[in-house]
């Protein structure tokens, strides 16, 4: 993932049974397609470079090495483990946080969202017939993404839409060396499980 011009755009398919979305940069280039193994005993995502899904990037494959919650470890195409990201269990109870991890497991940067009132009113108005098409448009969380000092260096936003689903992610700080890399990968992990838990 080198030079990736933002913001990017990350948009989910509805016309298929997987869980999968593209990943388009601020020219409207795809970049990445974004797929989920469904029916898997261990959760395992896949990252190709486009929806030809001919050049895969990276696996996600989920374990359980933090404070028992799940984890999730970065893979590239040569083998090497380039991160993780770990959502965190009672933490997250109200608003989503999760803690990104470099490849040694040291903690570099945290995810946390804005506010969590937004998720318990889409959630609750989401069951309701009809009146839930249309929360997508009125509920839309925010996810800053911060360095251990609370420099905050990127945000993720639910775009209004139908069925919620579209994302941007706009980069607001520096991000040096690998961290881009991981925040990347960590926002498309952390997408897919928030939209399970609503």
């Amino acid at each position: 993932m080198q030079n990736i011009q933002f913001p990017l755009t990350l948009t989910f398919k509805i016309s298929t049974f997987s869980n999968d979305f593209t990943v388009q940069d601020a020219q409207g280039r795809t970049i990445n397609y974004v797929k989920q193994k469904l029916f898997k005993f261990i959760e395992e995502v896949n990252v190709f470079s486009d929806e030809s899904q001919t050049e895969h990037l990276y696996t996600i494959n989920a374990n359980k090495w933090i404070d028992f919650s799940a984890a999730y470890n970065f893979t590239n195409q040569a083998g090497e483990q380039v991160g993780s990201v770990a959502r965190k269990g009672w933490a997250s109870m109200w608003k989503a946080r999760y803690e990104i991890y470099d490849e040694q497991r040291n903690q570099d940067l945290l995810i946390q969202e804005d506010n969590g009132w937004v998720k318990v009113a889409d959630s609750l108005l989401g069951e309701i017939p009809i009146l839930g098409m249309f929360t997508g448009y009125v509920f839309n969380p925010t996810y800053t993404v911060t360095k251990p000092d609370g420099d905050e260096v990127a945000m993720l936003k639910k775009e209004k839409s139908f069925f919620g689903r579209r994302f941007t992610v706009h980069k607001t700080g520096e991000l040096e060396g690998k961290e881009t890399e991981r925040v990347i990968l960590s926002l498309m992990m952390m997408i897919l499980l928030e939209r399970r838990r609503g």
